[in-house]
């Protein structure tokens, strides 16, 4: 079983950067989609950045520009770079991996933007 543990979250003020990172036990083949979702108080889970199989990529209309999703080419570790960011991004970032058999998810990383 294939285990996603995020890493990098914390407290930041308004207008700081930060990195998230999901590392993989072990490399999965072939993934259809790897990407950041996150999770506000009181909010649906929500699509934050994700890169297709392929390399395409696709961000919420509310971090574009702001942050970029990369991958590393043993597809092991997944991050977010995360630029200016707002109270409005405070929430818990999850990292999911999908392939056409599972759907992986880890515990997930908090992220605090102080105003």
């Amino acid at each position: 079983q294939v285990q996603l543990v995020e890493t990098g979250g914390g407290l930041v003020e308004a207008g700081d950067s930060l990195r998230l990172s999901c590392t993989a036990s072990e490399s999965i083949f072939g993934p259809n989609l790897m990407g950041w979702y996150r999770q506000a108080p009181g909010k649906q889970r929500e699509m934050v950045a994700v890169m297709y199989r392929g390399g395409n990529t696709e961000y919420a209309v509310s971090v574009k520009g702001r942050f970029t999703i990369s991958i590393d080419n043993a597809q092991k570790e997944v991050y977010l770079q995360m630029n200016y960011l707002t109270p409005e991004d405070t929430a818990v970032y999850y990292c999911n991996v999908q392939t056409r058999a599972a759907d992986y998810w880890g515990q997930g990383t908090q992220v605090t933007v102080a105003s």
